[in-house]
């Protein structure tokens, strides 16, 4: 993957010190952009933007408040370069959300694994879920793939929701996503009661958590007692007395469905009984077709042996 990086002057005098500086470097491209064509260049949503203060006829302040304003941006980096390095200008640019403000003259090699650093940052919480900021699949996967090689035990808990779908489609996505950060959280915290373990987001309402040891039971149930207790802080007064919510389907019938219920699949993977990461999630995929045949939450360990 390639990071564009935006080096904004208006006498594309840095440009050639960064090209030159990352030579060897193919995963990094540099883009020199003036303050004229900030809007423009903001659409493409770069990885890293250096502001060289000196090269620039408008205000820093001001070209670093378009930065943060701009929705898309809120997270992209910022390294401001500058010969005023006074204290009190130092905090004015920091104070707008800035990460680093480099004084002149610079170090190369100090400012060569700054932009390093901070991309490898932004990289690593990009593959984090932005709505509960869980790792993602790629996190997931690795450590899987850890415990395996080391041959260690451990429980594969797979959690997701009952009639999520639903509930969306009445309450819509922004009560579905308060949803979701609840589900998250009561899954971090009822792993972590239980000691060390690793949580992660797979996607929409699917999660997991990885365990090191095979006695589970009592974190599933305190996990759908916590669940339970809770989830009907989303619902009105009139769907929370009925038990279910109505809604008409394509040919205008109105179907119930029971109010969203968490749903636990448990993969024990005692040492030697899965050679890689796709046999526990075959194996996951069958337990979680039987749990999910259960009405309410609910959940089920698979603890059979292949050997």
């Amino acid at each position: 993957m390639v990071n564009e990086i935006y080096i904004i002057d208006d006498d594309e005098s840095s440009i050639v010190i960064f090209r030159e500086l990352f030579r060897d470097d193919t995963e990094y491209q540099f883009i020199s952009v003036k303050t004229e064509q900030i809007d423009i260049a903001l659409k493409n949503i770069p990885s890293l933007i250096v502001i060289n203060e000196d090269a620039i006829d408008r205000d820093v302040i001001e070209i670093c408040r378009k930065i943060r304003k701009d929705e898309d941006n809120k997270i992209t980096p910022v390294i401001v370069v500058s010969s005023n390095g006074t204290r009190e200008h130092r905090l004015k640019v920091l104070n707008e959300s800035i990460e680093y403000f480099i004084k002149k003259p610079v170090d190369e090699g100090y400012l060569y694994y700054t932009v390093k650093n901070l991309t490898r940052l932004l990289t690593m919480n990009r593959r984090m879920s932005p709505l509960t900021g869980l790792p993602g699949n790629v996190q997931i996967n690795s450590e899987l793939k850890k415990r395996l090689m080391k041959g260690e035990e451990f429980s594969v808990i797979y959690v997701d929701l009952d009639n999520f779908k639903a509930y969306n489609d009445v309450y819509g996505f922004l009560k579905g996503d308060q949803i979701i950060e609840y589900t998250a959280n009561i899954i971090s915290n009822t792993v972590h009661k239980y000691g060390n373990g690793f949580v992660g987001h797979i996607g929409g309402d699917d999660f997991i958590a990885i365990v090191p040891y095979k006695d589970v039971d009592r974190l599933c149930q305190d996990m759908i007692a916590f669940f339970d207790n809770g989830v009907s802080r989303f619902y009105n007064d009139k769907d929370n007395t009925q038990g279910y919510i109505e809604i008409a389907n394509r040919k205008g019938i109105i179907e119930k469905f029971p109010l969203t219920s968490i749903s636990i699949a448990v993969v024990v993977a005692d040492n030697g009984r899965f050679n890689n990461i796709l046999e526990i999630g075959d194996t996951a995929a069958q337990v979680k077709h039987a749990v999910k045949s259960v009405r309410g939450s609910s959940y089920a360990i698979d603890r059979r042996k292949n050997y």
